[in-house]
């Protein structure tokens, strides 16, 4: 199951992540961005929705291509 998760940063800025869980356990963390406007926030939080969506309305069960390496 995969859910966004919203966080404060130090700076006060607020963090978006995609986490992936395995049985009650989470197995994965995509860093999506920061943001320190409702705006940004606003974007961040329609790129990781569209990430658990999946590309092209298939559903997502990796999300290892959406780390930066």
């Amino acid at each position: 199951m995969a859910y966004i998760r919203k966080f404060k940063t130090t700076s006060g800025a607020t963090g978006v992540q995609v986490c992936y869980k395995e049985q009650g356990k989470v197995v994965k963390t995509v860093h999506i961005g920061s943001a320190s406007s409702e705006l940004r926030l606003s974007k961040l939080l329609r790129k990781a929705q569209g990430i658990i969506d999946g590309e092209k309305g298939r559903p997502m069960f990796n999300l290892d291509k959406y780390n930066k390496k």
